[in-house]
């Protein structure tokens, strides 16, 4: 079964949260460009790239595992910008941890859609 991923809440809000960590990262010390603006901006691009990739996938089975890497990759973005507070180069209550967490709810869901 193929998905319009387009047409996904979990791809837009994907979309959303990426551009959020660009404007983000943006503000970061210079010195950090190679270090983690580097690694925060790949693994925020990884989500909605995984949701796009799956799919197109000819099975549920198949978009679920990778929107198990995407999920896996929305976990690695927020320990990153968890490291980033604690380096205070954001503030933990940055609203971009609220949309996270809210986005991988949304994504473990829609896996168990699929699954049934």
């Amino acid at each position: 079964m193929m998905h319009n991923f387009r047409q996904l809440n979990i791809w837009k809000d994907a979309i959303t949260i990426v551009k959020d960590v660009y404007i983000l990262t943006a503000k970061f010390p210079v010195d950090e460009r190679f270090g983690l603006i580097s690694q925060i901006d790949r693994c925020s691009i990884s989500v909605p790239s995984n949701i796009a990739e799956g799919s197109a996938r000819g099975t549920n089975k198949d978009f679920a595992h990778f929107l198990k890497m995407s999920l896996g990759s929305l976990y690695e973005l927020e320990t990153q910008l968890l490291l980033a507070a604690d380096l205070n180069m954001i503030s933990e209550s940055d609203e971009i941890f609220e949309k996270i967490i809210i986005l991988q709810k949304m994504i473990v869901n829609f896996i168990k859609t699929l699954k049934e």
